[in-house]
């Protein structure tokens, strides 16, 4: 669907995805397009489904949640039903920033945010080891992040 996109629409997106609260008056301006226009055209992007909502951006930095670790999980049964039940239950796991279900040597890649170690340790061993069907997981602590960001279209 991007590929369809004018290059206004474009340059739109660009903008809101650099900065979501930019006043449509400075937004006309920089993609050269008067308010109204520049307005229809955000609200046709968002019925279009391209835009899903505005939010709020929390550095996990400043809230001191520091220690990242991301984890391997295979499970005992990848049966609709079991996947489902794994789904509905690794999504109420606050420090699970995201989680994928994987095409390969395990089912599932998890991203893990806490205050350090000993706070991931706690939440693996309360939270994630009693997932349903879960067999066995790996972990591996990030060191640094060289890249981490939202999707910015580019």
């Amino acid at each position: 669907m991007i590929d369809q996109l004018d290059p206004t629409n474009r340059k739109i997106l660009a903008e809101l995805v650099a900065n979501a609260r930019i006043p449509i008056s400075e937004l006309a301006r920089k993609v050269g397009l008067s308010k109204t226009p520049v307005a229809l055209r955000i609200r046709q992007l968002e019925e279009m489904g391209l835009i899903t909502g505005y939010r709020a951006m929390l550095s996990p930095l400043k809230l001191g949640l520091t220690h990242v670790t991301f984890m391997q999980i295979r499970l005992t049964d990848t049966r609709e039903k079991a996947l489902a039940q794994f789904n509905e239950q690794v999504r109420k796991i606050a420090e699970i920033e995201e989680c994928y279900m994987i095409a390969g040597g395990f089912d599932y890649l998890l991203k893990v945010r806490s205050r350090d170690m000993a706070g991931f340790r706690q939440v693996m061993a309360e939270k994630i080891s009693a997932l349903p069907h879960v067999a066995a997981s790996s972990s591996f602590v990030a060191m640094e992040a060289v890249v981490e960001q939202g999707w910015t279209g580019a």
